[in-house]
This record gives C-alpha cells, structure tokens and sequence, in this order.
C-alpha cells in the first residue's frame, strides 16, 4: 500500500505505525470513494451603492435591496454549494446543498418553522437527485429546490443585472417537497411537483394553526408545473432561442392563504454576434385579497468583447395587493384593495471581467412612480416628497 508523505514522517517519528496507517486507510476507502465525485464551489457577493437624494426609508422595495444597502458598501451573501451531479447511469442518485451566509440569506426567508429566523444563515437549496429510467431518464429533486418559474435566477451572478426586477420579487423563492422533470426531446421538456406551501419556509404546512382563519387542511398542498421549448439548429441564427411557461399554486404565508403565480417568459437570438433579447411577464393572484400584482419586463444584452458586456432592463409594475409592502398608498377595506402602486423602471448595467472567475459591474437604475409621488419619499416627517429613486451601484463577484 502507497503511503502519502506526512503518513510516513509520523511512522518516522513514532507517533504512528504503518500497520495502524494501512488499516485506516482501509477503513477510509468507503467513504473517499462516496466522496470523490462530490464538488465544492460558491461565490462571494459583494457590493457598494450611492442612493440619489436623501431619505431610504421608502426605498424600492425589489428583492435583496432597500435601505439597509443604500449608501454604503455591502457584504450581500456567501454562497457554498456541494453537490453530486447525477451521472449517465439508469439509475443515478446524487445531491446539492447551496448554504447561504450574510444579509441576504435573511430576505431568503428558507429558516425551517423551527428558527427564530435570526442568524444571517439561509438553506437555499438542499436536495436528493434521483432519476430513474423511464424513457430518457425521469429525474426528480426530493427537498427543498428552487422554483419553476422566473427569468431572473437568485444567484446575482447568473443574472444580467445586479438588482433584481419586481418580476423576480413577486415569484415564488423555493419549495420544499418533490419535483419531477423530463426530457422528451432536444426542443422540448417539462416539469411537474407538489409542495407543502408556495415557500419558501423549509417544512411549513398549510394547516399551520398560526395562519387561521386562513389556514388549510392537512391534505393541502402546493402543485406547479412548468414547459420549455428551445428552438431547434435547423432554425439558423434563432437556434437556442427559448420559450418558457409555468405556474405555482398552493398556500401563501406572507399574505395567508391561496395563491396563484402565473410566468411566462422569451430568450430570443438575433443575426448579431453576441445580442439577445428577452421578456417576462408575471402574475400574482391572492385569493384572501381578492388581489392581484402583475409586472412585465423586457431585456437586452450584448456581448461586445470576451471581457465586456453591456445589459438593459425594463420593466412595469402594477402592484395592487400590496405585495411589496408600500404602506401609506395600498390600504385594504373589506377584502378590497385600492391604492394601486404602478411603478416604472430601468436599469442600464456594464460588466467587464478584469480577473479571472471575478464578475465586475456598474449597474445605474431609475424607478418612477407613476401613481403615488411620494412613493419613495414624504411619508414620514421630516422626509422629501419623491416619486423618483436613482442609485448607482459597483458588483463584485469572486466565483470558486
């Protein structure tokens, strides 16, 4: 048996023998073995921000942001992710497990129903892969995993933009429960799961007595499904363009009770090297509210060199339930809502990569309120009437 070296510097100094040596290494086998197809990686978020005007009390409310980013520089999340990927096998079996650290793993709200919530620790996503040979291969998720929908990923790094659209804010997070996707072809493939709650508390039930009245039967559950259609080679310089759909419905605990999310997004390629348009459109239905939030957004990116990119986002909300929380313009009376936030926005992003698997960009983003001119402002004493936010943000992103 081949012996590493520190193994036979310590046989050397006495302090262990070679028989002890072999035979723990003999012991060790099984599990280097279970462990050798197994990754570690991550990335590291970091960002600063400078927030025109003054006042971020009633900043925009869009997923990992508001006033505790503004003006200053931020730590947004750690990532580790380990994981096996599922092989070629029939019958594969793997797993991934994607910890958050900082901020951001608080907005993620995974904390089991046993958590004080506290901590700046999140479970993003922590699954077991299976897949089983049913045609090309049925594979499933079996915990807690992302949702079906959105045009926009959790990761910052995997998105055009560095903040996020109120498309991605209104959607669903994660699930915890099972979810089976299928292949049928290169242009076509499906998935299909059914959950506790829309999420995204790892473990949360429905009949929860903490959400009465609203609160459901045992047997509640949350079902969702989504489609992909990828155009084919043969359709020249549209080939790879994509064309997704999806939809989540089951019980909501931010606002509890029924819920339905309904998605329906485009990645179009054009003749030009390098440019890419894209859409999404998203809809939120609460039941309890007799409410509904909806937002549509269009993109476009160009990748002009290896190293620099340029990317553009706009989008509309109206927001009538309120979804995101803006207090003195949606009040609700008797089950009705009015109120109606309606909010427009662009972003303008530049990216260029000056080291290696480091993600650097300035990001520049407008929202105006289209309704309510003290939307972001002027609601509390001592603070200016504005319907507009501006703010200029630097991302930083080391991926390991």
């Amino acid at each position: 048996m081949k012996f590493n070296k520190w193994t036979v510097a310590l046989a050397a100094l006495g302090v262990v023998s070679l028989a002890s040596a072999a035979k723990a290494e003999e012991k060790a086998s099984p599990v280097m073995t279970a462990l050798a197809s197994t990754t570690i990686s991550g990335y590291v978020d970091t960002s600063a921000q400078w927030n025109f005007g003054t006042g971020n009390a009633y900043n925009p409310p869009y997923k990992f942001g508001g006033p505790s980013k503004a003006d200053g520089f931020n730590l947004d999340v750690i990532q580790l992710r380990i994981d096996k990927p599922l092989d070629e096998s029939d019958w594969a079996a793997g797993y991934r497990v994607d910890l958050w650290f900082g901020p951001d793993a608080n907005t993620l709200g995974t904390q089991s129903v046993l958590s004080d919530g506290s901590g700046d620790f999140g479970i993003r996503q922590a699954y077991v892969a299976l897949r089983a040979p049913v045609g090309s291969g049925l594979d499933f998720k079996v915990g807690v995993f992302d949702s079906v929908v959105g045009y926009e990923s959790i990761e910052a790094g995997n998105n055009p933009n560095y903040t996020r659209s109120y498309g991605h804010s209104i959607e669903p997070q994660t699930h915890t429960g099972v979810l089976a996707s299928y292949r049928f072809c290169d242009c076509f493939s499906a998935s299909a799961g059914v959950a506790d709650t829309v999420g995204p508390t790892i473990n949360d039930r429905a009949f929860n007595p903490n959400y009465a009245p609203y609160d459901k039967a045992e047997s509640y559950k949350t079902y969702m499904g989504s489609i992909a259609l990828t155009a084919p080679d043969s359709w020249g310089f549209l080939s790879g363009s994509t064309l997704y759909g999806g939809i989540v419905n089951g019980f909501g605990s931010s606002e509890p009770g029924s819920q339905t999310s309904y998605y329906a997004g485009v990645t179009v390629a054009t003749p030009v090297t390098g440019l890419r348009f894209g859409a999404a459109f998203d809809y939120l239905k609460v039941y309890r509210e007799r409410a509904e939030t909806w937002s549509v957004g269009g993109y476009a990116s160009y990748q002009a060199t290896e190293k620099l990119s340029f990317h553009a986002r706009a989008e509309y909300l109206d927001d009538g339930i309120p979804w995101l929380s803006w207090g003195p313009t949606a009040v609700t009376e008797g089950g009705d809502v009015f109120g109606r936030e309606k909010i427009l926005a662009l972003t303008a992003t530049v990216q260029y990569d000056l080291w290696k698997n480091v993600i650097s960009r300035l990001e520049l983003r407008w929202d105006h309120a289209l309704k309510d001119a003290n939307a972001f402002g002027g609601n509390i004493a001592g603070e200016p009437s504005r319907g507009n936010a501006c703010m200029l943000a630097a991302n930083v992103i080391y991926k390991f």
